[in-house]
């Protein structure tokens, strides 16, 4: 049986894989200050990851994406990178496109976004 995983709990996961790009370590206080959001709402909200299977969390504090976490980042992410990109390529300026992006990256089907992505690469 899989745990239901809400948006806000997305946004943590993909904010933990987007500072682990540029980061050697993730901190709640890094996720904190990347979606502008208190230390001690990240601290609830790792708690539940980490309770859920999604991250784990060494002594110092770092932060780790469990593979069910990873699974579901990566797939976020992926989607916010070809939504804000196309959105750029038709027009919409990066910052908006990026908004708008995250507004839909977690209510786009899968099959929407499979077709989404058909349709891209076939234009390159």
């Amino acid at each position: 049986m899989s745990i239901p995983i809400y948006e806000s709990a997305e946004d943590y996961l993909e904010a933990i894989l987007m500072l682990a790009e540029t980061h050697d370590e993730v901190h709640s206080i890094d996720v904190a200050n990347e979606l502008g959001f208190s230390k001690a709402s990240v601290s609830v909200a790792m708690k539940k990851l980490r309770e859920n299977g999604y991250i784990s969390m060494a002594k110092d504090g770092a932060l780790t994406l469990l593979p069910p976490g990873r699974e579901i980042a990566e797939r976020i992410y992926e989607r916010h990178r070809v939504l804000t990109n196309y959105f750029i390529k038709i027009g919409v300026d990066p910052e908006t496109a990026q908004k708008d992006a995250c507004k839909i990256e977690h209510d786009l089907s899968d099959i929407t976004f499979e077709k989404m992505k058909e349709h891209f690469s076939s234009e390159d």
